[in-house]
């Protein structure tokens, strides 16, 4: 049975969070005065009247169950991306509230998908916001609250397990709240490293800032047109590559690594896997680019490097037109969205461990037809994975399946061509951003229909969320009693 009470209390401390969040964007609104300060305080007032409203009427009373666990995430970040699309719309910058909330759940998804075709007209708050969503959403809005909000500390292992990317929710600590506290601390020492080291690159602190958002959060929303690319700066590029590498590892690992065990990146399977798939497919690719776009040896490493980092980061971010390349360079960079970041990373996709147990999953199936009677482990380094968690990765798998050819075929209902109706679905359910024909690397989703527009917001939503996060809450026995 589902304890509304304790839901609703919950939301409503979520919304004052959210409220609170938006006083930074204002601040940069009232400094520029570029026309968008009132949208801001006008959605503060609202977020904040109704989540005191909310906390006031509904004690938070009961513990807190695995459904009142998925629910409050699910419907929390609808929550948020319903208000937060707000400023967008008041201020007039976007006037269509569809376009509006598009560009905000890409943006807490961390998807990076947009609607704008000239994101340099946007004002420095609206920037700053759309920015900022990405950073809240990447390590977890929910896991954030927990980690600031003292009225949330109600035992809520069940909001952990809902929230944190993976198959398998890391504890760093037996309690969660110093575990939440752990996670965002390392992730705003990274952000504030690359950060600094943006700045002395070249970028103005503005943009270093809004560029850190997109990278630690693997989102790949940008204040220029034309991306990281605006730049044209190798050391800004390098930078990025790195701390998205950073972001697309585990944030237990690099916890590890501050308190003084730099090798643990060397003795984690999974790690070591997504950093052999970026050589590999680097080099790949990079033969091909080299030998058919007419760079030289050291722009086409650049060039290839940032792609691939940014596509199996699943952050987003463009140094080059990858489309223009030749059809192998591009199948392969689209292979890569499917991958992902690692389990407890800001990356999305299917994630590197979920694919390491379903080879090793096969594998086995292949070794039972030869010896029918052998028994057999999937087996991550020295830890034996339980068969519960291989079964839960193949149904995963298998979802996530389904609803990229239930996506595609929806898309190509509503009038898609092949090529931007496969793209678009891939790019938002593994929350990349920039997918393939019409919703390209150059390209942006300002033409794709209403309908397609929240269909593609619902895909990055249960992207994020892991699929079975989201689709529980439609089926009937999660209401039931």
């Amino acid at each position: 049975m589902i304890n509304y009470r304790v839901v609703l209390h919950i939301l409503s401390a979520l919304l004052i969070f959210l409220a609170i969040s938006l006083i930074a964007p204002a601040a940069i609104a009232f400094f520029y005065k570029e026309g968008d300060f009132n949208a801001f305080l006008i959605t503060i007032g609202i977020s904040l009247i109704i989540g005191i409203i909310g906390l006031l009427s509904n004690k938070s009373t009961g513990e807190l169950r695995p459904k009142d666990g998925f629910l409050i995430v699910t419907v929390g970040w609808l929550l948020f991306a319903f208000i937060g699309a707000l400023p967008f719309k008041l201020s007039g910058f976007i006037p269509s509230y569809t376009n509006a909330f598009f560009e905000t759940m890409s943006g807490f998804t961390t998807t990076g998908a947009s609607i704008l075709t000239d994101i340099e007209a946007l004002p420095h708050g609206l920037l700053f916001w759309r920015s900022l969503t990405h950073w809240l959403g990447g390590m977890g809005i929910i896991l954030l609250s927990l980690a600031i909000l003292p009225l949330l500390g109600i035992g809520g292992m069940q909001l952990f397990k809902a929230e944190v990317p993976g198959p398998v929710a890391d504890k760093l600590t037996p309690r969660l709240k110093n575990t939440a506290k752990l996670l965002w601390g390392v992730y705003a020492l990274i952000s504030l490293v690359e950060t600094i080291l943006l700045k002395i690159a070249g970028m103005n602190w503005f943009d270093a800032l809004c560029h850190t958002f997109g990278t630690m959060a693997t989102g790949g929303f940008s204040t220029k047109n034309a991306s990281v690319g605006q730049y044209n700066n190798i050391w800004i590029d390098y930078i990025i590559i790195v701390f998205m590498i950073l972001a697309g590892l585990n944030f237990a690992l690099h916890y590890r690594a501050l308190r003084g065990r730099p090798g643990v990146y060397f003795k984690d399977r999974e790690a070591m896997f997504f950093l052999g798939i970026i050589g590999f497919a680097t080099l790949l690719i990079g033969v091909d680019v080299w030998k058919t776009a007419g760079f030289t040896i050291f722009k086409t490493f650049q060039y290839t490097l940032f792609q691939v980092v940014s596509i199996l980061t699943t952050t987003g971010f463009g140094t080059a037109d990858w489309e223009q390349w030749s059809k192998l360079s591009k199948g392969i960079l689209f292979f890569l969205m499917f991958f992902g970041g690692c389990a407890g990373s800001t990356g999305g996709g299917i994630k590197i461990v979920r694919t390491i147990i379903l080879m090793k999953h096969g594998l086995n199936e292949i070794k039972r037809l030869i010896h029918p009677h052998g028994v057999f482990s999937i087996r991550l380094g020295s830890i034996v994975v339980p068969r519960g968690i291989a079964g839960n990765i193949a149904g995963f798998f298998l979802l996530h399946v389904g609803l990229t050819v239930f996506g595609f075929l929806f898309m190509s209902a509503i009038g898609l061509d092949f090529e931007t109706a496969f793209g678009s679905v891939a790019a938002n359910i593994n929350n990349i951003g920039p997918g393939l024909g019409g919703v390209g690397a150059t390209d942006n989703y300002a033409h794709i229909p209403v309908i397609g527009k929240w269909f593609l917001c619902l895909l990055m939503l249960a992207g994020r969320l892991e699929i079975f996060t989201v689709l529980v809450l439609f089926t009937a026995s999660f209401w039931k009693k």
